[in-house]
């Protein structure tokens, strides 16, 4: 039988004499609940931070879309959306919602993708008001290509300077701010 060990006896603290409870008031619960990071500074930074990276990282993307595929972000955004819908498309209603730019501007980006061959637009048949916009086969082609080219963009200038756990971090926290 292998003997007991036991820890040795620690003294015992010093008695303080007691002192009323202060009763939880709305400001001191809020205080309390306000994190540490709450402060107008640590917030302005933490935006700065991400606007710039994700200014950069837009930078970067624009020009590898332009000078490999002749593509705008808005562009490609418009052809993945389209690339992933169903026949026979999406109404120009439900790609404004899906893609983030004014009505105008939606409008010009779809009339230069169709100039280029890469999408097409045809009236509703349930809605003479209506408007479909649908990739091409070309459309297909130019999104695929860009689609690696998006890929390799986002993972040199987003993804390898972080270490796995930064990803893990990441991935996390944005989640979470993009659901709540």
């Amino acid at each position: 039988m292998s003997p007991q060990v036991t820890a040795p006896a620690t003294p015992a603290a010093p008695a303080t004499p007691a002192t009323p409870a202060t009763p939880a008031t709305p400001a001191t619960t809020a205080a309390a609940a306000t994190p540490a990071h709450a402060d107008g500074y640590s917030c302005a930074r933490a935006w700065v931070a991400l606007t710039a990276a994700h200014a950069r990282i837009a930078d970067r993307l624009t020009s590898a879309l332009a000078e490999s595929c002749g593509l705008s972000i808005n562009g490609f955004e418009i052809l993945l959306r389209l690339g992933s819908a169903p026949p026979p498309g999406l109404r120009l209603g439900d790609l404004h919602s899906a893609v983030r730019l004014t009505q105008p501007s939606l409008s010009r980006a779809v009339a230069r993708l169709g100039r280029s061959g890469w999408l097409t637009r045809a009236g509703a048949p349930d809605d003479g008001r209506g408007v479909l916009v649908s990739i091409t086969p070309a459309g297909r082609d130019v999104l695929r290509r860009a689609a690696g080219v998006h890929a390799q963009t986002i993972r040199e200038f987003l993804l390898d300077p972080l270490t796995p756990a930064e990803l893990d971090l990441l991935d996390r926290a944005l989640s979470r701010i993009s659901e709540s």
